[in-house]
């Protein structure tokens, strides 16, 4: 069990207050006036009012949007449980720094702020510019042979993404995509996901980066072998507990952004299976997160389903990727402003001078 004191917890939470359900209802009051029938169109209405009920009504377009990229490395990958080698995560994020990454162009494309965080990769960025240096150590422990974080890593790697996540909100961001980069963390969000819902592996995991089946098979072994070493049956099963004993840096840090933001009334849209796990972490730690969840898509990880239905959020956007990085949840954000745009910019029936339906 983790020694972390409960103060830290509570310092990280302190100020956390679920978004307000009384802005929730003048939203619907107003979407139920607008020039449409009622309820027709569908989920944009409900993206809508929550996020007046996040913003209070201060919905200025556009919105500021930013998506945070969190680089760590997994001492998993030693027992091959990705078909990529741990060095991609470095690759990656230099792939990033230069603008060449999927996530790059969507950002570009729809105007969102990227941000590239090194916070555990197993390399050296000295003189890199560009990239917020933030490393806690270079990497996690190896999972099936110890716990992945000590204390102190688990809480710097939480007080980075804080840090970040208040900057954020000081910057003006009113729309936050937080996503990741590190080789095995498909495994890390695995483990996290039986260990907080009590599932099998099997269930949990999927293949990643393209595993074989003799491959998929060893890593649905190795999950198991990791959950039978951290969480028999007298353990621990916080998630505070979890992240540190199966979670990766990046994950932790993210987890640490997702309540700052939520503290300071911005709303966070999760990407994927590993972003998620961040989520489920965090609204762990305080349930009044989930309520400046907004999922952006759902991945072809199969525990990500089960993520996002443990924290009632259905995807904006179901397109069958599985990249991270980000990717889908700034894919979803044309549509959460678009959204924004037609409860702000939309005629009334009475101020268009447009009869309503009839009883």
């Amino acid at each position: 069990m983790t020694t972390l004191s409960a103060e830290f917890v509570t310092e990280i939470v302190r100020g956390i207050e679920a978004p307000d359900e009384s802005w929730r209802e003048v939203a619907r009051q107003r979407l139920d006036t607008l020039t449409k029938p009622l309820g027709s169109l569908g989920r944009l209405e409900d993206i809508a009012a929550q996020m007046v009920a996040i913003r209070h009504e201060h919905l200025i377009l556009p919105m500021s949007k930013a998506v945070y990229v969190f680089a760590a490395d997994h001492g998993i990958t030693a027992e091959g449980v990705s078909a990529y080698p741990s060095a991609v995560t470095y690759q990656m994020v230099l792939n990033f720094l230069r603008g060449g990454a999927a996530v790059n162009v969507l950002a570009r494309l729809h105007g969102v702020a990227l941000h590239v965080v090194d916070v555990g990769v197993d390399a050296d960025f000295d003189g890199v510019e560009g990239l917020l240096h933030h490393k806690v150590c270079k990497g996690t422990a190896n999972m099936l042979r110890e716990a992945a974080m000590s204390d102190d890593e688990l809480e710097q790697a939480v007080r980075v993404g804080v840090e970040l996540g208040e900057r954020a909100a000081a910057a003006g961001c009113t729309l936050l995509a937080v996503g990741e980069m590190g080789i095995g963390n498909t495994t890390a969000a695995s483990a996290i996901t039986c260990a907080l819902l009590g599932c099998s592996a099997a269930l949990a995991t999927g293949r990643g980066t393209g595993l074989d089946p003799a491959a998929y098979a060893h890593k649905v072994a190795v999950i198991e072998a990791i959950l039978a070493k951290h969480f028999a049956a007298d353990c621990s099963r916080e998630p505070i507990d979890i992240v540190r004993c199966v979670g990766g840096l990046e994950i932790a840090a993210m987890a640490g952004m997702m309540l700052a933001a939520a503290r300071s009334h911005i709303a966070i849209v999760v990407d994927g299976f590993i972003s998620t796990a961040a989520a489920v972490i965090a609204a762990g730690l305080e349930p009044a997160v989930r309520g400046y969840l907004i999922a952006g898509h759902r991945s072809e990880e199969p525990g990500h389903k089960l993520l996002l239905d443990h924290l009632g959020l259905a995807p904006v956007l179901k397109l069958e990727m599985r990249l991270g990085e980000g990717s889908g949840a700034v894919l979803a954000m044309p549509v959460i402003e678009s959204a924004v745009a037609l409860y702000s910019q939309m005629m009334t029936f009475a101020s268009a001078g447009v009869s309503e339906a009839s009883a």
